[in-house]
C-alpha cells in the first residue's frame, strides 16, 4: 500500500515535518521528498484491519498528524488531525478466455483508492504441470481448466468459481451461449449423459481451483471457435462450504 502526503497539509502553503506524520504505527518512507511524504508498506503492516464485505475487501487504516514543536518551544501552530484511509479489493473477477487460447491475462489494475486482485485463468495439461501449448482439440478429448487466484501480501483466501458461460464470440451475453458453471459453483455440464465433467477435489491448495470439461462445439454453427468466460470469486480461507460458496459436481447413478 502506497499513500504519498502532500507536505503543505493543509494547502495553506505550511510545510509539515515528515516525522510528524503517521500511518498506522509506521513512519515514512525514503522515498520522502522536499514536497511529499510518502508511506509505502505492506496491507498487513502498520496495524491495518481488514473488514470483508459480501463483494469488497477492505484494509483500514489512519493518517495522523501530530504536530511538535520546534527549537523546544511550548507552542505549535497547526491542530493535529487523523485522516482515515481505505484501500478497497473487489472479491469478485471475472475471467476470459480468448478464443480457448491459454494466455490468458491476470485480472488486475492498481488505481489510487481501489485495486484488484489478480485472477487468472488457463487451460492446462492433462498432469496440470503446466499450461497447454495447443488451443486445438477434438471432440473426446478434455479441457483441462485451473482457475487461480494470486493472493500476494494479502490474508490467505480461497477461490470459488461462480459460474462460467461459453459463447461463439468474446461477448459473454452473445447467443448462442452455454453454462458450464452455474448457481454459485455447480458444474452444470456434469449433468449432462454424455459428459464425465467435474472439479478435482481435494484442491492442490486453496486459491487454485481446477475443473474438467469434456470438449464440444455449439451445433449449427460453422464456426469451430469458442470463448469461455468465468466468474472468479475470493472468500476467507475459512469459509465452509454453504449454498453461495461451493464447487459441486454431479454423481450420475451407475447403470
Amino acid at each position: 500500500m502506497v499513500v504519498s502526503v502532500e507536505r503543505d497539509f493543509y494547502g495553506n502553503g505550511k510545510l509539515v515535518k515528515p516525522t510528524d506524520l503517521s500511518l498506522g504505527s509506521c513512519r515514512s518512507g525514503p522515498q520522502t521528498t522536499d514536497t511529499v511524504v510518502v508511506f509505502d508498506n505492506g496491507l498487513q503492516e502498520c496495524g491495518n484491519s481488514l473488514e470483508m464485505t459480501p463483494d469488497w475487501l477492505i484494509y483500514n487504516s489512519q493518517l495522523s498528524y501530530s504536530p511538535t514543536s520546534s527549537r523546544n518551544v511550548p507552542i505549535i501552530r497547526t491542530n493535529s488531525a487523523v485522516v482515515p484511509i481505505q484501500c478497497f479489493y473487489p472479491r469478485h473477477g471475472n475471467v476470459s478466455s480468448n478464443a480457448i487460447k491459454p494466455t490468458w491475462i491476470p485480472f488486475s489494475t492498481t488505481v489510487t483508492a481501489e485495486e484488484r486482485l489478480a485472477f487468472s485463468l488457463r487451460l492446462m495439461t492433462a498432469d496440470w504441470s503446466a499450461p497447454s501449448s495447443s488451443v486445438v482439440f477434438q471432440l473426446g478429448d478434455m479441457f483441462y481448466i485451473e482457475a487461480s487466484l494470486d493472493t500476494q501480501n494479502h490474508i490467505p483466501m480461497i477461490l470459488f468459481v461462480d459460474s462460467c458461460v461459453a459463447t461463439l464470440s468474446p461477448d459473454m451475453n452473445s447467443n448462442p451461449r452455454y453454462e458450464i458453471i452455474s448457481n454459485n459453483g455447480c458444474l452444470m455440464d456434469g449433468m449432462q449423459d454424455d459428459s464425465s465433467s467435474v472439479f478435482v477435489a481435494p484442491r492442490s491448495q486453496a486459491d487454485k481451483l481446477r475443473f474438467m470439461i469434456d470438449a464440444f462445439r455449439f451445433t449449427d454453427s460453422v464456426f469451430s471457435t469458442i470463448y469461455i468466460t468465468c466468474s472468479l470469486r475470493a472468500a476467507d480461507i475459512n469459509q465452509t462450504p454453504d449454498p453461495m460458496n461451493k464447487a459441486c459436481s454431479y454423481n450420475k447413478p451407475s447403470s
